[in-house]
């Protein structure tokens, strides 16, 4: 199994706008052609689009974009312009009359950075479009990860700087590669090294300290913890997959989520991943899961890593202990 970039599997163009002033922005993963693509919703306050279509028992087969946006459940408009963009082409579902894209998403709580009010719309959601290409390799600020922020346990004060981040893996023909936006309420940990790459800052502001020990004390001390996060995920692969594969694919990503992010999944965060499948390559679901999940892992890294400091935020590579 050797890393590759995430561009490097065929049939997907990943796409940015954002606007970095108002701290917020939108990412889509086009397949024009569409991919089988599944979803696994694991957060307690989730914010998605079209998402009961990927249950398997339904009709549609492809979906032909996924879209990860800011904004909480306001960034979702921005399908509106990705439907608009793939319509123009006669992309989609075809219904006679035209074609209806079938766009899938999910959103992140960023309002409590930048201006609140300036939420991803129907035109951040069309230039996304514009902008996506296949050779797209930009990571940090950019897209749903422009406002995303880790730690916020104890409010934006002690809070660090999120971000997109992406990592593929390929082994023999098969290729998995992961795209993420991280902005989840605690820690970042690297599983390799077993450090702490961003989350709640310590007092001074200078190391990352433990969010899953402070939720702990206030639970004791009855007290309200901070909600608005979410990491949003997709998973990208050459393999053959029919949709309930891809629904597992998508499900044993989360592992990803869970080796690297602490808490995930919990009751304030929306944690989603989806699963999209364009090739024709046979492999063991098992492999191209556990695949998935290792690039889940570089990819939350990758974000984190990769950021800078914004709207007060500090980045990871700000800290000096």
């Amino acid at each position: 199994m050797q890393p590759i970039e995430f561009s490097q599997i065929e049939n997907f163009n990943v796409g940015h706008a954002q606007d970095l002033t108002a701290g917020t922005g939108c990412t889509v993963i086009l397949c024009k052609t569409g991919a089988v693509t599944g979803v696994d919703v694991r957060g307690g306050a989730p914010g998605t689009r079209e998402t009961d279509l990927l249950d398997p028992v339904n009709l549609v087969q492809q979906a032909h974009a996924v879209l990860l946006t800011g904004g909480s459940a306001f960034g979702l408009d921005a399908a509106a312009g990705i439907m608009a963009f793939l319509e123009e082409r006669q992309i989609g579902f075809d219904v006679q009359v035209t074609h209806v894209p079938i766009v899938c998403g999910a959103a992140l709580f960023d309002l409590n950075v930048g201006d609140h009010q300036v939420r991803p719309d129907k035109y951040m959601g069309y230039q996304a479009c514009v902008n996506a290409r296949q050779d797209e390799t930009s990571r940090g600020n950019v897209g749903a990860g422009t406002g995303a922020s880790v730690g916020k346990l104890l409010g934006m004060d002690r809070a660090m700087k999120g971000g997109l981040g992406s990592f593929a893996f390929q082994a023999g023909d098969l290729k998995v590669g992961a795209l993420v936006a991280v902005n989840c309420l605690g820690d970042v940990l690297d599983p390799v090294t077993g450090k702490k790459r961003a989350g709640l800052l310590n007092e001074d502001r200078t190391a990352v300290d433990d969010t899953e020990n402070e939720m702990v004390d206030a639970l004791k001390a009855g007290s309200n913890l901070f909600a608005g996060n979410t990491s949003l995920g997709v998973i990208v692969t050459n393999a053959d997959l029919t949709k309930a594969r891809a629904a597992k694919l998508a499900s044993m990503a989360h592992n990803g989520f869970a080796r690297t992010m602490r808490p995930a999944h919990s009751m304030f965060d929306g944690d989603t991943i989806f699963a999209m499948s364009c090739g024709t390559v046979a492999a063991d679901l098992s492999v191209v899961g556990l695949m998935a999940a290792r690039a889940m892992e570089r990819a939350v890294v990758a974000a984190v890593e990769s950021t800078q400091s914004l709207f007060g935020l500090p980045a990871c590579r700000d800290l000096t202990g």
